[in-house]
């Protein structure tokens, strides 16, 4: 609910830089990639998350300093008056969801190995997360439709904090053994830290990571172009969105059912046929109907995908650094993402005449070229 780049605050933040500072689709993705840069440095929450607990708890203590925090950015960017102050806030929210987030996967990591069950617990908490993303974008669109620019903005904001604060509820679910610090268990932690450093498996999965997800992007020009060229309403793009989220509901059901036994190889292989041709499925964007069956085939794909390449990697972690480990596979998503929405806008501005078509058929191409990565992909036959 409160991630500013796909909670509830993304579409009104986009609507009010555009209409009321109107700024261009390059101006939205290079200004808001500074909200990418705590996701880049998820490695530094997991390194301290890992080794330095607080009053005996490495996991919760963490989750509950970041509710606090993202309730204290976003609850700043519903009274902050201008653009200029807005951004800086939402940074701070940033920060306090990344290292959420960090503690969250390692979490998973540590449960997901004990019981070797990996790439249900992705599943699962990626199905909670969509499942969430279908109330905040419809909500999103129903502000942004119904209020101005600026209330919108604000309303969403208070939201956000809200639900920043209800974590704070569940908190005392999250069971972890008691842990101090202990400075020989520090030195032998950061010699295993060393070696993986060294540990070629790791950083085969990063580049490939890096590849995968790195392709020109075309969610801000799509917005522009849902907009301006097909005229929909903000209330009907926020219900797309939700219609990719109960895509992505829909690709978890199927791989609990369906996919689960497929080689982890076969579902990379699976995932990267199905994200090429749902990008092209763009091409056939013209009305309402259209939008909501491509936008339900870009939430599958992307679910299968986020199961293939995540439980990849957090099977990977070793032992004692998990939430290091898994921080920094996830760096190299959360940087390789806004590179990729920034080459998007650059060349749906500047090379293709603000055409859409052109920049989805590149898009795709990447996607496909990585096909040709998977058979250098050793590690995961190993490990799958």
């Amino acid at each position: 609910m409160g991630q500013a780049k796909s909670g509830i605050v993304w579409q009104p933040l986009s609507h009010f830089l555009k209409e009321t500072r109107n700024w261009g689709p390059v101006e939205i993705s290079a200004s808001l990639a500074v909200l990418d840069i705590p996701w880049i440095v998820k490695p530094l929450y997991g390194l301290v998350s890992d080794f330095l607990p607080i009053l005996g708890s490495r996991r919760r203590s963490y989750l509950v300093l970041a509710s606090f925090g993202t309730a204290a950015g976003y609850a700043f960017v519903a009274s902050a008056a201008s653009s200029a102050a807005i951004i800086p806030a939402l940074v701070i929210t940033a920060v306090a969801l990344a290292m959420a987030s960090t503690v969250c996967g390692a979490l998973l990591v540590e449960n997901g190995q004990r019981l070797d069950a990996s790439a249900a617990f992705v599943n699962q908490q990626w199905l909670w997360f969509n499942a969430a993303a279908i109330a905040a974008s419809l909500a999103g669109g129903w502000l942004t439709g119904t209020l101005s620019s600026e209330g919108a903005l604000r309303a969403a904001a208070c939201i956000a904090a809200v639900a920043s604060l209800a974590v704070l509820a569940v908190t005392r679910l999250v069971y972890e053994q008691p842990a101090a610090i202990d400075r020989a268990g520090f030195t032998r932690a950061l010699h295993g830290l060393r070696a993986s450093t060294k540990n070629q498996d790791l950083w085969i999965i990063a580049i490939f990571l890096f590849c995968y997800y790195f392709s020109p992007g075309f969610g801000t020009p799509l917005y522009f172009t849902l907009t301006d060229g097909l005229g929909f309403s903000q209330p009907f793009i926020g219900a797309l969105s939700a219609v990719t989220a109960l895509g992505w509901i829909a690709g978890g059901l199927f791989y609990r059912f369906a996919l689960y036994r497929l080689p982890r190889r076969d579902l990379l292989m699976l995932s990267l046929i199905a994200g090429a041709g749902s990008t092209l499925a763009y091409l056939g964007l013209a009305g309402p109907i259209s939008a909501m069956l491509i936008y339900f085939m870009g939430g599958v794909a992307a679910m299968i995908a986020n199961i293939a390449t995540l439980s990849l990697a957090a099977t990977v972690c070793p032992k004692g650094a998990e939430g290091f480990t898994f921080a920094a596979m996830m760096s190299v998503i959360n940087l390789a993402q806004p590179l990729s929405d920034t080459l998007g806008s650059l060349l749906y501005e500047h090379v293709f005449d603000r055409q859409l078509g052109p920049l989805i058929v590149v898009s795709a191409g990447f996607t496909a070229f990585v096909l040709f990565l998977v058979p250098f992909m050793g590690v995961a036959r190993r490990v799958g």
